[in-house]
């Protein structure tokens, strides 16, 4: 019959609550089992996280909407184009010396919105205004872009829904709007291509 060595080994003895552990008797597996049990609850704890927060995250078409660029080369001086920057409309209007002559003749004091045609267009292409298009009384999306288009009493822009109007510059003028057109975030590439966004 094979003597049976348990009681020598710490690891092998049950526990008693409340004793003191011996000095130099080391870990018990049920410490390894502890520690095993919470590191693999924690792998996944991060396994279920990350899915998660990935998951918001903008999607790859939000992701290519992040900035796009516009060839702006077949645009005369006096029109305008729409196009859409992250489901919104954009307007791009290369002015005329008259309407660039205009905008700079009203007194920014008189303004609801106080801001010069030089603070809304970039430094070397004072010809070029590029706003969004939606009006800032409701989100409607004003006239005055396309061809033919109705652009108010003061030459920019006409917004249908309630009325506002906007000057050369885009800036609100008349109605219930409260603040100029927005002007987003753009540069010049080449002096025909421009990166909105």
């Amino acid at each position: 019959m094979a003597i049976s060595h348990t009681a020598d080994d710490p690891n092998q003895r049950p526990p008693v609550i409340g004793a003191v552990e011996e000095e130099g008797a080391g870990p018990r597996r049920r410490d390894f089992l502890n520690i095993a049990a919470v590191s693999f609850a924690g792998v996944g704890a991060v396994s279920v996280v990350i899915p998660l927060v990935n998951q918001m995250n903008p999607s790859a078409d939000v992701l290519a909407m992040a900035s796009i660029e516009v060839d702006i080369s077949a645009i005369a001086s006096g029109q305008a184009i729409k196009t859409i920057w992250r489901k919104q409309p954009v307007f791009i209007r290369n002015l005329t010396p008259k309407e660039i002559s205009e905008a700079d003749a009203v007194p920014v004091s008189t303004l609801r919105d106080p801001a010069t045609l030089a603070q809304r267009t970039k430094e070397g292409h004072k010809n070029w205004l590029i706003t969004m298009g939606v009006c800032t009384h409701l989100g409607c999306v004003p006239l005055g872009a396309g061809e033919g288009e109705t652009r108010g009493e003061f030459g920019g822009y006409f917004c249908p829904c309630h009325g506002s109007v906007y000057d050369t510059a885009a800036r609100i003028r008349k109605g219930p709007a409260p603040k100029n057109l927005q002007v987003p975030d753009y540069s010049f590439k080449s002096p025909t291509v421009v990166q909105i966004g």
